[in-house]
């Protein structure tokens, strides 16, 4: 039986992206085999087709941080699940195909039923929201939080978890995307009309507790700029590296502006006011400590099933759609988060 993947050979812009079809994989001893109904579309994505993002691996690769599916064979061995059961996974890469195999520990069963596009937004978009809220930040009642790109899927899972902590919540989009951010409770700051540091300042007077910032490069000191004394940056990754969702300025402009964060965090530290700049990484954090991922998890499945999240879903391509799919994301024009689907 054949089975249809995307693959990357090479680094460049979406048009690299390649429909394969292959025999499909057995499951090794210890493993189970996924047949994919969801996978997420991110920037991380896009960062490592352009073969630019840390977790890069050798090419050629199938690129795909979140799925969902359900469990479609077991390997030898495996006793933790059942065929025909729900699960969703975190594999970093491989998502964007039909069938996966994983380790069983990989693979964590969430409940039947679930729309598979919203289950999968809970895996790579509300897990680095809550676990950057609650876990790096810790934040508290009544704090005030900066939040970039805030009508993207990370901002709109910030904007959503936050309100319901009651966090005073301020989050940068254009003129188009503020009405979004103003229905999920953020003021929105029109980062194209000004400078959000001046409208941040003017509309606190000395600025908010704490900054998420995806963005990356130079924009983490701005950020930084917009603390008051005591706060911190949050800083989850460097899109500034893309120009349309392709790399801008070459590969060694993209690390350039990498190891520019580790300076940033060093210069927030000597920086009077008890201000700092702190990295989050889903992915380091999954490795170091696992059970908070799937503790989280379970924790943002519950208030899905209670409706107290609602994850916005910009658009469900088919799976065969996936450069079309990396191409709207990079245009930056989607409100919420693009999902592929194997069989929609």
């Amino acid at each position: 039986m054949k089975y249809q993947r995307v693959l990357i050979t090479r680094p460049g812009g979406p048009e690299v992206l390649q429909i394969v079809k292959e025999e499909l994989p057995e499951p090794r001893p210890g493993q189970v085999r996924i047949k994919t109904l969801a996978a997420g579309v991110s920037y991380a994505d896009l960062l490592m087709r352009e073969g630019v993002h840390p977790e890069t691996p050798r090419l050629p690769f199938t690129p795909g941080w979140d799925l969902v599916g359900v469990v479609d064979k077991l390997g030898a061995g495996v006793t933790s699940l059942e065929v025909g059961q729900m699960v969703t996974a975190l594999p970093v890469t491989g998502g964007y195909a039909e069938f996966i195999c994983l380790p069983q520990g990989e693979a964590i069963p969430i409940p039947p039923g679930l729309d598979p596009a919203e289950a999968v937004s809970l895996v790579f978009n509300y897990l680095t929201a809550y676990q950057m809220l609650h876990r790096t930040a810790q934040v508290l009642p009544g704090q005030s939080v900066l939040i970039h790109a805030a009508s993207g899927g990370i901002g709109t899972a910030l904007l959503q978890l936050g309100r319901l902590v009651g966090l005073q919540m301020y989050g940068t989009a254009s003129r188009a995307k503020q009405e979004l951010v103003s229905s999920l409770g953020g003021i929105p700051i029109d980062y194209k009309q000004g400078d959000f540091v001046e409208q941040i300042l003017r509309l606190t007077g000395d600025g908010v507790n704490i900054v998420f910032d995806g963005i990356g490069g130079t924009h983490l000191w701005r950020s930084f700029k917009s603390l008051r004394s005591g706060g911190k940056v949050i800083a989850y990754g460097f899109t500034s590296s893309l120009d349309g969702g392709r790399l801008a300025g070459g590969q060694r402009y993209a690390w350039r502006g990498m190891a520019i964060i580790g300076l940033y965090i060093v210069a927030a530290a000597l920086s009077p006011g008890n201000r700092r700049m702190m990295l989050y990484s889903i992915q380091t954090l999954k490795r170091f400590k696992p059970a908070w991922f799937q503790e989280d998890l379970t924790t943002l499945v519950d208030l899905l099933k209670q409706r107290k999240i609602k994850p916005i879903i910009a658009e469900r391509i088919p799976l065969v759609e996936a450069a079309r799919a990396q191409e709207l994301l990079g245009k930056g024009s989607i409100l919420g988060k693009i999902v592929l689907l194997s069989n929609p």
